[in-house]
């Protein structure tokens, strides 16, 4: 477990569920160690940005990527207003499987997209902004999703679609 993780166990309201048609996942966003990132999604899932966009990207044993508005990769804005730059921390880092990661084309390219990692990813460490991990749905719906037929592009060749986000509280906009 990352260091910057609270040891004792996270109240509910850093948790969200990712809906999908192959069941659910159950995150833990970090929001006090990447408020920035954080703000980011939690604010796109209470809009419902994400629902109904499809992971657009697959790899086994590797990871799936998904928050792209058009479903093809290429798009996807944070509430920002285009790009924001990444918040890298060295103590929370692509170790494990079901690691939540802002995807991004370099530095300061963070948008909308993120992917959950299969397994460890330790070449991502200081080049993706970790923001969340899944805390359910790691050997169920993760397993499901990985299972699903790619093209060469890595594409899903079945759609794995976000139908909606749970989110039981939003502790940054509460702080305010």
């Amino acid at each position: 477990m990352p260091n910057d993780v609270p040891k004792k166990r996270v109240d509910v309201d850093n948790h969200r569920q990712l809906h999908t048609n192959r069941g659910d996942l159950k995150l833990e966003i970090f929001c006090e160690s990447v408020p920035k990132t954080a703000e980011n999604f939690l604010a796109l899932c209470a809009s419902d940005y994400y629902k109904g966009t499809t992971f657009h990207r697959n790899i086994a044993g590797f990871m799936i990527q998904g928050g792209d508005p058009t479903s093809k990769g290429k798009g996807g804005e944070s509430i920002y207003g285009g790009n924001f730059e990444d918040e890298i921390k060295p103590t929370l880092r692509h170790n494990a499987r079901g690691i939540v990661s802002m995807a991004n084309r370099g530095p300061g390219t963070n948008g909308s997209q993120f992917f959950v990692t299969y397994g460890a990813a330790p070449h991502l460490d200081g080049k993706n902004s970790v923001f969340g991990r899944v805390i359910g749905g790691v050997d169920t719906t993760l397993d499901a999703m990985e299972t699903i037929e790619v093209d060469k592009k890595y594409r899903p060749k079945e759609p794995i679609t976000i139908e909606k986000v749970t989110i039981h509280a939003n502790p940054l906009a509460d702080a305010r």
